[in-house]
């Protein structure tokens, strides 16, 4: 793979607490140059990316429930419609990974159908983050299924932010549930080109990473 078809892999991503505003214009120059995927930033600086974007074709994608996972279905949707409502049109969102653990999917399928709702409503895709670190593989699976039930576009590995970040063996896991239904994004610790072709070569349709200069 050269690295022009790499670059359609990549969502930039920037998710740090204290990211400016040139950070993140920074971020966006970068990511209209290499033509990545799509930027992956905060909430609050979807407007101003919006903006910097116009006149590419990268996608704007933001976070919800970011990065725990813990807030109440609400409170993600008023977030997913402020991001959506001023320019995004990709969402990733956390899942309730205590529910998940404690077995009640009915209230993790609920949640992602209400997400998957809205973005599409906004003609939007949604990626659900497991956080596969806390999760059994058993649990890695029926997330995926329940993803999948729920309309969700992409299922991904990882927020960064957690014990642990995507493995081959979990993207592979993802893809082979999945199977085609929705889209795998790897993400968390890919900081190499080396480990980006074998999340690919294991099913990854997107690579998320903070890292995708040093990549290409």
């Amino acid at each position: 793979m050269n690295n022009i078809e790499l670059c359609h892999y990549i969502d930039h991503t920037n998710l740090k607490s204290n990211a400016t505003e040139s950070d993140i214009m920074r971020l966006c120059e970068e990511a209209a140059q290499a033509q990545f995927a799509a930027v992956c930033i905060n909430p609050v600086w979807v407007p101003f990316a919006h903006v910097a974007l116009k006149e590419t074709s990268v996608s704007l994608c933001s976070v919800v429930g970011f990065p725990l996972g813990a807030s109440p279905t609400s409170i993600k949707l008023a977030e997913a419609d402020f991001c959506l409502n001023n320019g995004a049109n990709e969402i990733d969102m956390v899942i309730n990974i205590g529910e998940a653990k404690a077995g009640n999917w009915v209230y993790v399928e609920s949640e992602i159908r209400a997400l998957a709702k809205l973005c599409h409503d906004n003609d939007a895709l949604l990626k659900v983050i497991f956080e596969n670190c806390y999760l059994e593989k058993s649990e890695i699976s029926k997330a995926c299924v329940v993803s999948m039930d729920s309309g969700a576009d992409y299922v991904k590995t990882s927020t960064g932010f957690g014990t642990g970040g995507a493995s081959v063996a979990d993207v592979r896991l993802m893809s082979d549930t999945v199977k085609g239904v929705c889209r795998v994004k790897a993400a968390g610790g890919i900081k190499d080109k080396e480990t980006a072709l074998k999340m690919i070569d294991a099913g990854a349709d997107r690579i998320g990473t903070s890292s995708g200069l040093a990549i290409i």
